[in-house]
C-alpha cells in the first residue's frame, strides 16, 4: 500500500514549490508535491505540462500530457513516494517527500540522504495511478 493519503484533497500550492502545472487553455499553477502535480490534469479532465525539478541535481523533469496521455522526459523519471513517521497534515509530513526524479539513481540518492522519510520508489505508471485514484473523482458529479 503506498503511503500518500490526504484527509481533504487539495493539489494546488498558494506558494511556488518545485512543481509547475500548466493547464491547458487555462491557468499556471502550484501543486504541492509530484503526486499532485500529476493528479491536476486527471481531476480537471485537461491536458497540462507539468514542469519539475530533480532536488538532487537540480535537473528538469517534464510530464507532458496530450489527449490524456502523459509523456516524461527524461523517459526514466520516477517518483519518490514518502511520508515522514507521526502523522499531520500532508503538506507537513509528506508534500516535501513525494518528488520528481530523473531516475532511480538520483531518487535512491536522496532516499539515503533523507533515512527519516520512509518510503519507496515508482515508476511513471504507478505514479500516475496513484494521482488519478486520489485526484480523479474529485469533480465528478
Amino acid at each position: 500500500m503506498d503511503t500518500y493519503v490526504r484527509a481533504v484533497p487539495d493539489p494546488f500550492s498558494a506558494a511556488p514549490t518545485r512543481h509547475r502545472v500548466r493547464i491547458a487553455g487555462g491557468a499556471e499553477v502550484w501543486s504541492m508535491c509530484a503526486i499532485d502535480a500529476l493528479g491536476i490534469p486527471a481531476m480537471l479532465g485537461r491536458d497540462a505540462v507539468i514542469s519539475s525539478t530533480d532536488p538532487v541535481t537540480g535537473e528538469p523533469v517534464t510530464v507532458t500530457t496530450d489527449g490524456g496521455t502523459p509523456v516524461w522526459e527524461p523517459a526514466g523519471a520516477v517518483v519518490f513516494v514518502g511520508q515522514r513517521p507521526g502523522g499531520g497534515p500532508a503538506a507537513a509530513v509528506c508534500c516535501d517527500a513525494l518528488n520528481f526524479f530523473t531516475g532511480e539513481t538520483t531518487a535512491r540518492a536522496w532516499a539515503d540522504e533523507h533515512p527519516e522519510v520512509p518510503g519507496h520508489i515508482v515508476g511513471q505508471a504507478r505514479a500516475e495511478e496513484i494521482a488519478t485514484r486520489t485526484f480523479g473523482p474529485l469533480l465528478a458529479p
